[in-house]
């Protein structure tokens, strides 16, 4: 499997396991999962503190520890909602310097770790005093509590700012041939800053259940699409890859993107690794039908 380098210097595997969806109340399945992932070369794993509000991590952490000596990896979690975990409810939003610090140091411990891989900043609006949250990211570097840091967001104008005024490695976005809105961002993007693409099956939509997901899910459209135009999509991007969740997966490497891919069963997962290693190599001819096959949208709000 192929691994990206970030620019400080941490590699992560080009598929990565999203863990929200983890079955958390059957442990037998997590860890037959997460063995899995790494057992195929997986070596990134995604969370966020917000997720079961911090359950998430720390069975992530309690079942990560029993495979370190036999495996290096890297796990990436996010903050800047403060919430309360006996309540189970969110509270606000809340991207200051203090609360950062704080939630940093709540991640590690659930996670059972002294430092983070990569921490995100998991959302954010123009209206944050972005310069004291990126001012807290550098701290937590300085002190070791974190290794590397970017965001989570699809704004626009966010996005602009913390390109321009921080050091962020990694930008997180809902990335795939549909849902297509990133493509102006990563045109203009630097080489020293990676896309992690979630969503990459956009809730199974590319995948081998494509007509019961469109049908389930997506019965009023999506995004710009119809219920007919994502119908006519899906059946053209088919006519180009059978499989479609390996399709999706070409189309972000064609982008140089990781796919951070979200599973809730080993059966989820057996079958996006099958689709990984049967990733084609596009041409740019190839890569262009995708495009034509597909409506090119763009992020109409919080715009810079």
């Amino acid at each position: 499997m192929r691994n990206i380098q970030l620019k400080d210097g941490i590699n992560i595997s080009e598929l990565s396991l999203g863990c929200m969806n983890l079955p958390l109340d059957d442990r037998t399945e997590t860890e037959k999962i997460i063995r899995f992932a790494l057992e195929s070369g997986i070596t990134h794993f995604d969370t966020a503190d917000l997720y079961q509000f911090g359950q998430n991590e720390e069975v992530l952490g309690e079942v990560m520890k029993q495979f370190r000596s036999d495996y290096t990896f890297t796990i990436g979690t996010k903050g800047g909602n403060e919430f309360d975990a006996e309540k189970q409810e969110k509270i606000t939003w809340n991207p200051s310097a203090s609360h950062i610090k704080n939630a940093v140091k709540d991640s590690l411990s659930r996670l059972g770790v002294e430092s983070i891989d990569l921490y995100q900043l998991h959302g954010g609006t123009i209206e944050d005093n972005k310069d004291e949250t990126i001012s807290a990211f550098e701290d937590l570097k300085k002190e070791g509590l974190i290794k590397s840091y970017g965001i989570s967001s699809i704004r626009l104008n966010v996005i602009d700012y913390y390109l321009k005024h921080s050091n962020i490695s990694t930008l997180m976005m809902q990335f795939n041939p549909i849902d297509n809105r990133p493509l102006e961002v990563v045109r203009n993007l630097d080489e020293d800053v990676k896309i992690l693409s979630r969503g990459p099956v956009m809730k199974g939509l590319l995948s081998s259940n494509s007509r019961k997901v469109l049908d389930d899910k997506f019965a009023e459209g999506v995004l710009d699409y119809s219920y007919e135009e994502l119908e006519s999509a899906i059946s053209r991007l088919g006519q180009i890859n059978g499989d479609l969740t390996a399709l999706s997966y070409a189309f972000l490497r064609h982008n140089n993107a990781a796919i951070v891919n979200g599973v809730s069963s080993l059966e989820q997962l057996e079958d996006n690794v099958e689709s990984y290693m049967n990733m084609p190599e596009f041409t740019q001819e190839e890569y262009e039908n995708i495009l034509d096959a597909v409506k090119l949208i763009r992020y109409e709000e919080h715009r810079a």
